[in-house]
C-alpha cells in the first residue's frame, strides 16, 4: 500500500520547508502503519496552469498523475499565504478536475473517477489563522473528484498573528493539539485505505447517470 504526500511549499529543492517538516512527520507515522510513503515538492516540477491531464509541451503534471494513480493514500500539505490556500495547492485541485472529462481517468465499466477507493487528507502550516478555511477547501475539492475523506484527516499548525515563526521555529513539533490531530489523521487514513482495498465502492456511475436522465427534464 502506498501514500503520496505533495508538499506545496513555494520553496524549491532542498530549501528548508516548515510544511515539509510536518509532511515528514506524517510520512514517518504512515510508514509505521506499513504504508510505503513518498513526499514530493510540487515546485520541483514544471506544472502548467490548466484543468486537463496534460497541458502539452513541457508539462510535468502527467508524472505526478501517475504517482496519484499508484497510491491509495493522498495528502496535500499546504502553507497558508495571505490567509488563503497556497497557489500551488490550488493548482493540484485544478489539474485533478480532468477526471470529469478524461475517459482515461474513469473506469470504463462503472464510470468511477480515478480517485475512487483512494483516501485523502490535508496538512496545513502558517504563522497566522486560516487553517480551517484551507483544510475545508482542500478536503471538499478532493471528495468532489472522488477521494474518500475519513474523519479527522486534517492536521495543522498556525503561529501567532503577525508572527514570523512557523511550525518548526515556533515549536509546533511539540504542540499537543497538532500532534494529536496528526495521529488521528494517519491512523484513520491507513484504516480506511485498507478497508477500501478490501471493500471497494460498488457504485456504478454510468448506471446512475442513465437513471438520473430518465427522471430529469431534457437539458
Amino acid at each position: 500500500m502506498k501514500a503520496l504526500i505533495i508538499n506545496c511549499t513555494l520553496k524549491r529543492g532542498s530549501t528548508f520547508s516548515n510544511t515539509g517538516s510536518m509532511a515528514e512527520k506524517a510520512a514517518e507515522q504512515l510508514r509505521e502503519l506499513d504504508i510505503d510513503t513518498e513526499i514530493i515538492r510540487l515546485n520541483d516540477y514544471n506544472i502548467l496552469t490548466g484543468n486537463s491531464s496534460d497541458e502539452g509541451d513541457g508539462d510535468q503534471w502527467p508524472q505526478i498523475l501517475e504517482k496519484i494513480k499508484a497510491c491509495q493514500v493522498f495528502i496535500i500539505a499546504t502553507p497558508i499565504w495571505m490567509g488563503h490556500l497556497a497557489s500551488t495547492s490550488q493548482k493540484i485541485i485544478e489539474r485533478l478536475d480532468a477526471v470529469f472529462r478524461d475517459k482515461d481517468l474513469q473506469d470504463k465499466t462503472t464510470g468511477q473517477f480515478m480517485p475512487y477507493n483512494k483516501v485523502a487528507g490535508c496538512l496545513v502550516t502558517g504563522n497566522e489563522d486560516g487553517a480551517h478555511s484551507c483544510a475545508a477547501q482542500v478536503l471538499w475539492s478532493l471528495q468532489e473528484v472522488g477521494f474518500t475523506i475519513p474523519p479527522n484527516v486534517n492536521a495543522y499548525w498556525v503561529g501567532l498573528a503577525g508572527g514570523e515563526k512557523d511550525y518548526v521555529e515556533a515549536g509546533g513539533e511539540r504542540y499537543f493539539y497538532t500532534n494529536k490531530s496528526l495521529r488521528y489523521m494517519t491512523q484513520n487514513l491507513a484504516f480506511m485505505a485498507k478497508l477500501l482495498a478490501a471493500n471497494p465502492f460498488p457504485t456504478n456511475l454510468n448506471e446512475a447517470d442513465e437513471k438520473a436522465k430518465a427522471e430529469s427534464d431534457p437539458e
